[in-house]
Order: C-alpha cells, then structure tokens, then sequence
C-alpha cells in the first residue's frame, strides 16, 4: 500500500524543499516562521514525516533533508503549484487571488486535471492570439 501524505504533510514537504533550494537549508524555526506556525507543531510534523519516510532530521546540523522519497513528492508538489500560478497568469488573474485559489484547491487535482491545465497553458503560449481572443471576450 502506498502512503499518500496529507495535506498539511504536503505543504511543510514543498516548504522544506523551498527553504532548501533558496537558502541550502531547511530548519525547524525557518519553516515555523515561513508557514505562521509554532514551532512544536513544526517538530510534530516533522517526527511523522521522518516515520513516513519523507525526511531524515540532522539535529544540530544543516536541519532537515528530504528523502529520495519526500524529494519526489515535494517535487510533484512544486510542479502542480507552478502549473496552477502559470494557469492562472495566463488568465491575467491578479497574485492575490492565484495565491489564495491555489491553496484552496492545489490538494483537489488529480494528476490528470493537472496535465490537462499544464497542456492548455502551453497550448495558449503555441497561439497567444486565441489566448488574446479568449481574454478579450471575458471582457
């Protein structure tokens, strides 16, 4: 049986591999501040993260490293988050409203609505005039 991470599991896994790639590091207190949490709920998660497989937590080192495992995952995470801000900048949406429409749904998508969103948003790069014409008639 596959685990599927959570929810939640999934937004600390994406954050940990953010905090990773923009800083070469991912600890306790930087995710804590980064989500607006508390540091013992970080620590919490970060326990049944380890359980999962997903991360492995060097005390008093470099802080957390994603596993082969939580990589991909957070990775397919990161994807699906780009695919969706991309989606949703095509259709001149402001930043506000992607940040908070993704959040609310990035978790819903299957893999394959995802594709499908990523394959219309290339489509629309490939003919930028029927993009344009699509957005003129919203008006």
């Amino acid at each position: 049986m596959v685990d599927v991470p959570s929810q939640s599991a999934e937004d600390y896994l994406e954050r940990i591999l953010e905090l990773v790639q923009e800083t070469g590091q991912a600890r306790v207190v930087d995710i804590a501040n980064s989500l607006n949490v508390r540091q013992a709920s970080v620590t919490n998660m970060v326990k049944k993260l380890c359980d999962l497989g997903y991360v492995d937590h060097e005390k008093y080192k470099r802080g957390l490293v994603l596993t082969k495992k939580g990589r991909e995952v957070a990775l397919k995470i990161q994807r699906r988050h780009e695919t969706l801000s991309s989606f949703f900048s095509i259709l001149e949406l402001d930043e506000e409203t992607q940040k908070r429409d993704i959040e609310g749904i990035e978790h819903h998508l299957s893999q394959g609505t995802v594709k499908a969103l990523d394959d219309l948003v290339l489509f629309f790069e490939s003919y930028p005039e029927v993009l344009k014409k699509f957005l003129n008639s919203r008006s």
